[in-house]
This record gives structure tokens, C-alpha cells and sequence, in this order.
């Protein structure tokens, strides 16, 4: 496994994914094993391949909190054909991406996510059409809403694209929501940057509201504008291959702590 992947580097970049994904190699390597299965592990659960435990890129063990998360990787191992393809296994290349990126710097990445709350997505709104400001409001409304509410963090709402500050005291209450364990972190920073909005991995992480909904969310004005305009096929692959890796963080964020 670990010659699908090009050695990381050891000051990877905060993203999570991107401490892997940038490296894999092409061409593709045939399959070299018969099944993937499960084995409990010290603290967690391996990914076998034909009995023995994946490694990371750099040789280090991979080990998953829940069995729930290691079932679905070794499913994406089994679901491989004569060659393996890593863009087609987001939740390898996350778990590989945790045990190289992030087991050592929780907090840095952590923080790298809450950058987002100076800005975020849900913050800044529509002028017009009437029909997108309703839009924005009924998807974006009921979060930031919750946000102060349950996390006492109330945030500034502003029309248009020009910055707005936002009171350190309600970023502080969101930061304080964050997770903290290197999986659940690594998940929500890429629910984070995919969607542009870490009120939205908040809600996602706190139950508030579900990865559907979220991905909903986040593609509001996007949204809106295939309707007036039609789809660009281009964009819409970007945004496919953006939803693999979201829904691969979010079961991580679902599952972290079952099946123990």
C-alpha cells in the first residue's frame, strides 16, 4: 500500500487532505492483495490487507477509533478493481492523512479551521434577487441562530462581499465548540474548507444538522445559479469530486466514537 503514495514531507500542509492526496502517484497500481477486512488494534482498529495492517506513506501504522470508520475503508479496498485508484478511497487517504498530519499538531490545524470564523460563508448575504435572499436565509438563518443560542457565540451579518469584523467573543464561544481529538479535528477541517464555513462543520459535528443539509448549505448561491443559467459541466465535476471527500469526513465525524 504504501507505494501508492509518495513519502510526505515532514512539515506537511495544514489541510488534511492535502498531506496525501498531493502525493499520490500515477500510474495507478494493479491490485496486489485478495480481500480487505478489519483487526482490533491497540486503541482503535486496522485496515488489513490479506491479514496485515496498512501502513502510511511514511511507515507508520494507521489505526482508526472506530470500527465503523475501518469497515468503510477496508470497503473502499475491496471495492477496487485490477488497478487501484486513491482518488476513489477518501477515507484511506483521511486516516493516512490524521496519523501523518495531525496526530502531532491538533491544535495547529484546529486553528487553521477557525480562521474561518472571521469570515464565513453564512455571514455575508445576498442584496438581491428577493428569491436568493430567502434562499440564503432559510438555510442559513436557523445555524447562525443555533450558533447563538446553544454556543452563545453571536455573530455580525453583513449584505455584500466587503469584510466584516466579528466579535472576538462570540469566534472565542465557537472555537470553545470545536472538537479536539486528531480524527474528529482532521474531519471537521475538511467539512470546513469544503463547504467554506465552519458554522456549518459545527453544525454537522453537533448534530444540528446532517451532511445533506450541510452540503445544501454550503452551494446555496451556487445552486441558485444553475437555475437561472444552467449547469457548467466543469464546475459541477469540481464539485463531485468535492462531495466525495465531504461525505468521507463526514461519516468520520458521524462515526468517531462508535463501535468501539
Amino acid at each position: 500500500m504504501r507505494e501508492l503514495f509518495d513519502d510526505v514531507p515532514d512539515q506537511s500542509p495544514l489541510d488534511p487532505q492535502e498531506a496525501v492526496r498531493r502525493h499520490i502517484r500515477t500510474p495507478q497500481r494493479k491490485r496486489f492483495y485478495t480481500s480487505a477486512g478489519v483487526a482490533e488494534a491497540d486503541s482503535g482498529f486496522s485496515i488489513t490487507l490479506d491479514g496485515k495492517p496498512i501502513r502510511s506513506p511514511s511507515g507508520k501504522p494507521v489505526v482508526v477509533p472506530a470500527r465503523a470508520i475501518a469497515e468503510a475503508a477496508a470497503a473502499e479496498w475491496n471495492a477496487q478493481g485490477e488497478t487501484l485508484d486513491p482518488m476513489t478511497m477518501p477515507l484511506t487517504r483521511l486516516a493516512n492523512s490524521v496519523v501523518e498530519g495531525v496526530i502531532d499538531r491538533v491544535d495547529e490545524v484546529a486553528e487553521d479551521a477557525a480562521k474561518f470564523l472571521g469570515s464565513d460563508l453564512l455571514f455575508y448575504r445576498a442584496g438581491h434577487p428577493d428569491t436568493l435572499i430567502a434562499r440564503e436565509a432559510q438555510h442559513w438563518d436557523p445555524i447562525v441562530f443555533w450558533a447563538a443560542d446553544s454556543l452563545g457565540a453571536h455573530f455580525v451579518l453583513a449584505e455584500g462581499i466587503m469584510h466584516v469584523g466579528q466579535p472576538e467573543a462570540a469566534i472565542k464561544a465557537a472555537r470553545a465548540a470545536f472538537p479536539t481529538d486528531p480524527w474528529s479535528v482532521a474531519a471537521f477541517h475538511v467539512v470546513t474548507t469544503l463547504t467554506g464555513s465552519a458554522l456549518l462543520a459545527l453544525a454537522l459535528a453537533h448534530g444540528f444538522r446532517d451532511e445533506d443539509q450541510v452540503w445544501a448549505a454550503a452551494h446555496v448561491d451556487e445552486d441558485w445559479n444553475i437555475e437561472q443559467w444552467g449547469v457548467d459541466e466543469e464546475v459541477a465535476s469540481r464539485r463531485a469530486a468535492r462531495l466525495v471527500d465531504f461525505r468521507a469526513a463526514a461519516s468520520m465525524l458521524r462515526n468517531r466514537h462508535t463501535g468501539m
